[in-house]
């Protein structure tokens, strides 16, 4: 596990001191999708679970937030509102891509268009992440994958033969 936290931390600090992201898809069909809290790095890594049921961590947790919260890719917002005790932003990013992001005091509404890096809200309270911090899971097609494969693009583990 400290193998993850450090690659997450590594791709953390690249992308939050790197260029503003570019519009639109890459050539992989992933939005263009960067951290939406500049300067956040990864506190709480995805943790896939069994089944849909299971105990895990559908997405990651970021901190410290002390700006807007932003959008982290182009899309339009499916959701702006309260779930249980927490204010929520969803955002369509188009070829079965969804981002949420909580606890957020919204300042989008449903059907809003948005680029990425536009303001969606600010940090509030609620939920299970830790005061100052910000949950972000990603969806593909109704599940949940790790966040960190759209930050820098971390390719997909092969194994490979030995001897």
């Amino acid at each position: 596990m400290p193998r993850l936290s450090l690659l997450a931390a590594a791709i953390t600090v690249v992308l939050a001191v790197g260029a503003p992201p570019s519009a639109g898809a890459g050539d992989d069909g992933m939005p263009d999708w960067w951290l939406p809290a500049l300067g956040a790095s990864v506190l709480v890594p995805f943790d896939a679970s069994e089944h849909d049921y299971a105990a895990g961590h559908r997405g990651i947790d970021i901190g410290p937030v002390d700006g807007p919260i932003l959008a982290p890719a182009d899309g339009v917002v499916a959701f702006a509102g309260t779930v249980v005790d927490r204010g929520v932003v969803s955002i369509d990013h188009g070829g079965g891509w969804v981002t949420s992001v909580e606890p957020i005091d919204p300042s989008v509404s449903v059907g809003e268009v948005v680029a990425a890096g536009d303001r969606i809200g600010t940090i509030s309270e609620g939920g299970h992440a830790l005061p100052g911090s910000l949950h972000v899971g990603v969806r593909r097609d109704g599940r949940y994958v790790n966040p960190l494969l759209l930050l820098g693009r971390v390719p997909r583990a092969v194994l490979l033969p030995c001897c």
